[in-house]
C-alpha cells in the first residue's frame, strides 16, 4: 500500500504540473478566441486597426533612434523600411526643417506623432479608394488570416519550449517560471508580428470585388430589380495572399489521463474533420501534413 501510495501521489503532482504549465497556454489561448470572436461576430473593428498602424509605426521608430543622438539616427533606413509597410509622404528634410532646420531638433517623440499622422492619412486615402464596405470587409479578412497562421506558428514555438524546458533545472531554475516568462515573450512578439502583417497586408494587398452575376433582364421592373438585388449575394472580395475565411488545418494539445501531453490536428476539408492520430511524434506530424499539402496541389 505504501508504494502505492508513493506512486499515485507522484502520478497526481505530474499532472498538477502538466496542468499548470497548460494553463500559461490557456491563459493565451482566451486572448486570441476572444480576438477571433470579435471579428467573426461583426464588430466595428477599425478603431484597433488603426490602433495597429500607430502601434507598428511607433515601435518602428524607437527601435530606430534607441540609441545614440538625432544626429546619429540612421533615417534613411527607417524611411526605407516605413516603406515597406506604407506609402510614406513625409520626408526627412521636411521634419528636420519643422523641428528647427536641422537634424538635432528632432526627437523621438516628434518623429513618431509626425510619422503616425502620416500612416493614418495613407490609411485616410486607402479607405477612400477602397470604399468603406470593403475597407471594413477586407480588415476582417487580414485579421483573421494573420490571426490564425501566426497563432498556429506560436502553438509550434510554446511546443519547442515545453519541450526543452526541462534542462532549465540543471542551471538551478524553475522550469515553470522560465516557462512562463519565456512563454510571455513569445506571446508579446506574436501579438506585435500580427499587428505588423496586418497593417502591411491592408495596405498592400490587391484587392478585387468580384462582380456579381447580372439577375434577372432588363425588362424588370425598378421594384423587382431593387428586390432581386437585396436577396442576391454580396460580391465576394479576392485579396491575394489571404487565407480563405474557413481553416483548412487546426491543431491542439491537452492533458491526458497519465499526466501526459496530447497533441492532435484536425485537416478541415469541404467533406468534414479528418482527425490526425494524436500519437504520432512531431516529425510524424509533419509528414503527414506535407504528404496533404502535396496531394492538394
Amino acid at each position: 500500500r505504501s508504494a502505492q501510495s508513493q506512486v499515485e501521489a507522484q502520478n497526481f503532482e505530474i499532472r498538477k504540473d502538466v496542468l499548470k504549465y497548460d494553463d500559461v497556454l490557456n491563459r493565451q489561448r482566451l486572448v486570441i478566441y476572444d480576438e477571433r470572436r470579435r471579428v467573426l461576430e461583426g464588430e466595428d473593428i477599425e478603431e484597433q486597426v488603426r490602433d495597429f498602424i500607430g502601434d507598428t509605426v511607433e515601435g518602428y521608430v524607437r527601435a530606430a533612434t534607441a540609441d545614440g543622438y538625432p544626429e546619429d539616427w540612421d533615417l534613411d533606413q527607417l524611411w526605407t523600411a516605413l516603406k515597406q509597410l506604407y506609402p510614406v509622404e513625409a520626408t526627412i528634410t521636411e521634419l528636420e526643417q519643422a523641428s528647427g532646420g536641422d537634424r538635432s531638433g528632432l526627437s523621438q517623440d516628434y518623429l513618431a506623432a509626425e510619422l503616425k499622422d502620416d500612416a493614418q492619412h495613407a490609411y485616410d486615402l486607402r479607405e477612400e479608394s477602397l470604399g468603406d464596405e470593403v475597407a471594413r470587409e477586407l480588415e476582417r479578412r487580414v485579421i483573421l488570416s494573420v490571426l490564425d497562421r501566426k497563432w498556429r506558428e506560436h502553438l509550434y514555438e510554446m511546443d519547442y519550449l515545453r519541450d526543452g524546458i526541462g534542462l532549465r533545472a540543471m542551471a538551478q531554475r524553475d522550469p515553470l517560471i522560465e516557462y512562463q516568462r519565456e512563454g510571455f515573450d513569445l506571446f508579446n512578439a506574436m501579438m506585435d508580428g500580427i499587428k505588423e502583417e496586418t497593417v502591411g497586408y491592408l495596405f498592400n494587398v490587391e484587392v478585387q470585388v468580384a462582380e456579381p452575376a447580372p439577375v434577372g433582364d432588363e425588362s424588370e421592373s425598378v421594384i423587382g430589380e431593387v428586390i432581386a438585388a437585396a436577396a442576391a449575394p454580396k460580391a465576394p472580395l479576392l485579396a491575394k495572399g489571404l487565407a480563405p475565411s474557413r481553416p483548412a488545418h487546426m491543431e491542439y494539445s491537452a492533458p491526458s489521463e497519465s499526466g501526459g501531453v496530447v497533441h492532435g490536428a484536425m485537416e478541415v476539408e469541404e467533406g468534414g474533420i479528418v482527425e490526425i492520430d494524436p500519437d504520432a511524434s512531431r516529425a510524424d506530424r509533419r509528414r503527414a501534413e506535407r504528404s496533404r499539402r502535396k496531394g492538394g496541389r
